[in-house]
């Protein structure tokens, strides 16, 4: 089989990488891809949310199966358009995809799901958003309705911060169109962890857990990111907690979106925060997560693309997912600056050498080769991810292998895994 790899990050690495291991696929495109994606595959110059240019390249070299790893042509239509053409796509059509990209839309198919959320209100006047703020007591949270490539969350601790994420995003339209609308949000006390799901619109079944690490600095402080890490499995989401999330939150959203005419097909992705071991959504995606993907898929020992055809195929309940008893880490290692302004253009050393190490795996997301050399290109740039029969061995090469990796001005958080191995431990003594 050909397949298109639509993106050109971490994920769509890790998903360029996982691909090539199938007995399934001769020959994988990705557009744009990276640097680090063109040693396994055809980088191709298209941008991800230029769904045309993407069709018509597909037509040309008749590509067999298309994935698509980011969240903006599939809320542009992508797995339309290429329906209609009859090709062959992994993902939710542009009337499904509205739950990520719209907070609104995701919180209505939540309450008439009864799945369990944060409560909250919807304002597109900030006069009337900072009124209804006077009743309220800090810390909430300010979210713009639409797509923000994961930093349209304002956590305010302060009133003044409240008040100030609202007029930012609605008087300032930091966010433009995506902040139309925002939504003020219950803010959520306990543990984050994510569950992403295969699903075909009948059958649901989940991936391994896993945890993202959305904060830019150690100890949770920092402005939110795209991720600075992951780590899969996550100590947090026990077999039976697992098995109650499927029940009482991805099958029913499942259903819910075939009851109102919008039926899901893809990667359900469910970020959680789990209090007393009862879990609420924060939000959905629809895609693979990033980093949770590159924590994920070095696990995942069943063949990616047979389960991709059964998504397509409408077969799903044929498919057993089948993991490694390892445990994963995976650290990002982002541009001096992250996620604001950064600069571009830095040598990277170091990566063959991160990569010698045994069960280490070096996914790139923001970088550029270049006459053999790999340079920066991204605010994430290379995501770092160890295997290990614990999380104490899985993080310690994790970070062995991040400290022979050196551009100027890079920075990553130094306390991936330290979660789990507190859970752990309070597990063992308690």
């Amino acid at each position: 089989m050909k397949v298109l790899v639509v993106g050109g990050g971490g994920r769509e690495h890790t998903l360029v990488w996982k691909l090539r291991q199938s007995p399934l696929v001769k020959k994988i495109y990705c557009a744009p891809g990276n640097g680090g994606i063109s040693k396994t595959a055809e980088c191709v110059p298209i941008d991800a949310d230029n769904i045309q240019e993407l069709l018509a390249f597909a037509k040309k070299e008749r590509i067999d199966f298309t994935v698509v790893g980011p969240e903006v042509p599939l809320t542009l239509g992508i797995v339309d358009l290429f329906t209609e053409e009859g090709l062959p796509i992994l993902g939710p059509t542009k009337a499904a995809a509205q739950l990520e990209g719209s907070k609104i839309f995701a919180k209505q198919i939540m309450a008439r799901a009864n799945v369990p959320t944060g409560f909250y209100k919807k304002f597109s006047v900030s006069d009337e958003a900072i009124e209804y703020l006077n009743d309220k007591k800090t810390p909430v949270v300010i979210k713009a309705d639409g797509l923000a490539a994961g930093k349209g969350v304002i956590i305010a601790d302060t009133m003044d911060k409240a008040k100030g994420a609202v007029r930012l995003i609605l008087d300032d339209r930091i966010f433009g169109e995506s902040g139309n609308q925002i939504i003020i949000e219950e803010f959520l006390r306990g543990e984050e962890a994510s569950i992403l799901a295969f699903t075909d619109g009948k059958t649901v079944i989940p991936l391994d857990s896993s945890q993202d690490h959305k904060r830019a600095k150690d100890m949770d402080k920092g402005p939110n990111t795209g991720g600075m890490g992951a780590y899969s499995p996550a100590p947090v989401v026990t077999d039976s907690l697992k098995q109650r999330i499927l029940k009482n939150i991805l099958e029913p959203v499942v259903y819910e979106m075939a009851k109102a005419g919008t039926p899901y097909t893809g990667i359900l992705y469910a970020g959680l925060m789990i209090d007393g071991n009862e879990p609420k959504v924060l939000e959905f995606n629809v895609r693979f997560g990033d980093p949770e993907t590159q924590a994920l898929l070095p696990r995942l020992e069943t063949d990616l693309m047979e389960v991709f055809l059964a998504i397509y195929e409408k077969r799903l309940h044929e498919i057993t997912l089948k993991w490694s008893p390892n445990v994963a880490v995976t650290v990002v290692i982002a541009s001096g600056g992250y996620p604001g302004e950064y600069e571009k253009g830095i040598e990277i050393q170091g990566i063959e050498d991160a990569e010698s190490i045994a069960k280490v795996h070096v996914f790139h997301a923001g970088t550029k080769l270049d006459n053999g050399r790999f340079y920066t290109a991204g605010g994430r740039v290379l995501n770092v991810c160890a295997l290990g029969k614990t999380i104490e061995t899985a993080q310690d090469r994790a970070y062995a292998a991040v400290r022979r990796i050196y551009f100027d001005k890079m920075h990553f958080r130094k306390d991936i895994g330290d979660k789990a191995l507190a859970k752990l431990k309070g597990a063992i003594h308690g």
